[in-house]
């Protein structure tokens, strides 16, 4: 087993890749009451086309699959998971994005069963014609929730209108439509491909000890059989750098509409330290820009076109990026073309030492405080590892960063070609 004292943090972290391939990581924190494990397999709602193992051509499978085989592991022949995590007094949950579907649990006791139990329910898949009809019914009623809720109504149409061909585009859960096509042979060929150990990683912080835990885990891989994980084969469409369309306006009941300006901020597939080094100047640019003190947030707010609704948020993934600046507004086009000007003028901005410092500063010590949680140290390390990163590395990361860089950057971050707006209106 690996030990990384990572002294700047002061954490240290313990990893070992089992025979199998699942990659561990476990994270003592014996100063706190609670536990958090999380089991995540390196496939989300994008990944539709793919060779299953063990074939020779490429398939497309049903939108949703991914959401719709989260749901589905949690039910097995006999009894529900969630019953069994109840009974140890934990607090167990699962979620799929666009690249990830991850299982997890907190607890506060009980922690090396519940251990046994997350493992055991993700690894032993259960499908059978009659559950799967069933669920079809049940997921469609949590799409139709969807499509009436204004925000996701917003971020969806914001994607959609970023992206042509790259299936972040679809709804994670699918549509209506496409789960009515999802068979058991769908699941169980996803499931077979996607879930293999090799392709996942386990990660567990809290309260616990380290030797007696991998050696739990260590014991329950070793009594189960896997075949040899292949070299996964998945495929993706070309995508523009432009966007789909500049404006998407979607009629909906509300009572104030909504404006999101959308920043197409990648195409490319990106990894290691070129993924590091656009994913923080990416976060720290526009957090500079648009939070709350900010020159462009004040412009927004002394103009009249924003209230306390207005965010921003900014994603960048191994083969897509994106960044949203949205807001509740009665002025939805006055909005649009303001933000759109502020963006623009970015063109020929240059930063001083001062400003970026303050920037480094700031990103540094939001990622302290959010250290505190094990939730976000969990999923942050998961995110990074599947793209080669460990996450301990960021804040040195940042600290190297020059003003260069970040002007580098600014100068050629906006593009007319790379902003959509998605409006939601009343009739």
């Amino acid at each position: 087993m690996n030990k990384v004292l990572h002294q700047d943090i002061a954490e240290t972290i313990f990893s070992e890749k089992l025979d199998n391939g699942l990659t561990v990581y476990l994270l003592p924190k014996t100063e706190m009451a609670k536990t958090y494990a999380i089991f995540s397999t390196d496939y989300g709602s994008i990944d539709q086309r793919f060779i299953p193992i063990g074939k020779q051509e490429m398939i497309t499978v049903p939108e949703g699959v991914a959401h719709f085989l989260e749901h589905k592991l949690f039910e097995k022949e006999d009894h529900d998971v969630f019953a069994d995590f109840g009974k140890q007094g934990a607090s167990a949950n699962a979620f799929t994005s666009f690249t990830k579907t991850a299982y997890l649990f907190s607890a506060t006791s009980n922690i090396e069963e519940n251990v046994q139990t997350l493992i055991n329910f993700v690894q032993d898949p259960y499908f059978s014609e009659a559950s799967v009809e069933k669920e079809k019914g049940i997921i469609g009623q949590e799409i139709k929730m969807y499509d009436d809720q204004a925000d996701w109504q917003s971020f969806m149409g914001t994607i959609k209108s970023m992206f042509k061909n790259h299936p972040v585009n679809i709804d994670i859960a699918g549509t209506v439509e496409s789960i009515t096509d999802i068979t058991k042979d769908d699941l169980y060929t996803c499931y077979n491909t996607f879930y293999h150990p090799e392709n996942m990683t386990l990660f567990i912080a809290g309260n616990f000890n380290v030797e007696k835990m991998i050696d739990l885990i260590q014991t329950n891989q070793a009594a189960k059989t896997f075949k040899k994980m292949e070299k996964l084969v998945r495929e993706f469409p070309d995508e523009p750098e432009a966007v789909a369309m500049k404006e998407n306006k979607i009629i909906m009941p509300v009572s104030i509409p909504k404006c999101t300006i959308g920043i197409k901020e990648s195409t490319t597939a990106l990894s290691g330290e070129v993924f590091l080094k656009k994913d923080l100047l990416q976060s720290m640019v526009v957090d500079h820009y648009f939070s709350k003190g900010s020159v462009f947030y004040q412009e927004l707010y002394q103009s009249g076109l924003i209230d306390t609704s207005f965010y921003f948020e900014t994603t960048l993934e191994k083969n897509f990026g994106y960044t949203l600046i949205g807001t509740n507004t009665d002025q939805p086009e006055k909005f649009a073309e303001k933000v759109k000007e502020l963006l623009n003028s970015t063109n020929t901005e240059s930063l001083t030492i001062e400003e970026f410092t303050r920037m480094k500063k700031k990103k540094i010590g939001q990622l302290l405080r959010a250290m505190n949680s094990l939730e976000f140290i969990a999923n942050k390390y998961i995110h990074y590892h599947t793209i080669g990163i460990d996450f301990f590395d960021v804040i040195p990361a940042i600290q190297a960063l020059s003003l260069d860089d970040v002007n580098d950057f600014i100068r050629n971050w906006i593009d007319e070609d790379r902003l959509a707006v998605c409006t939601i209106a009343e009739k």
